[in-house]
């Protein structure tokens, strides 16, 4: 029998790319040191940063804001914006989802060149809207397309 290769439609280049692209945003524009997580369409790592410094429960936070923006096929920030006003239905699912699921800006979608979600990058280390920035400066060094495509307005200010 022979053995098979599965393929993943995000290559380990790409995710390299978006995690080390994300922390250098992150370090330029002087924030607190971020937890990377790429995970593809599956919701399996391909590949974490954690910066120097970076706190523990960062690369966990990361990871749920990830698998819960795939999970949910939106943005986490869309995610929030949706359920603010339905707490029982985010418990719902963040028992369903075992704790993968952080409700807040950081998870972005990482879409192919048909508009397809191939993967998701979650971070966390700063606010949630400047986690989310990194997260589209490091898909857009990838070339890839991204969901949300910018960052939230005043993002620059959310600053700690």
């Amino acid at each position: 029998m022979a053995l098979r290769h599965v393929v993943s439609t995000l290559t380990l280049e790409q995710a390299t790319t978006i995690a080390t692209r994300a922390i250098e945003a992150g370090r330029r524009e002087r924030m607190l040191p971020l937890a990377v997580v790429v995970v593809d369409g599956g919701g399996q790592i391909v590949t974490l940063q954690r910066d120097d410094g970076c706190g523990t429960l960062r690369v966990r936070i990361a990871q749920g804001k990830a698998r819960g923006a795939l999970g949910m096929g939106i943005p986490s920030r869309t995610i929030r914006d949706r359920l603010q006003n339905r707490p029982a239905f985010q418990s719902a699912v963040a028992t369903a989802s075992q704790g993968q699921f952080i409700p807040v800006p950081g998870g972005v979608l990482i879409l192919d060149g048909e508009g397809r979600a191939v993967g998701a990058v979650g971070i966390s280390g700063d606010t949630s809207d400047r986690d989310e920035y990194c997260a589209i400066e490091g898909i857009k060094a990838a070339g890839l397309g991204c969901d949300p495509p910018e960052p939230a307005p005043g993002w620059r200010e959310s600053g700690l």
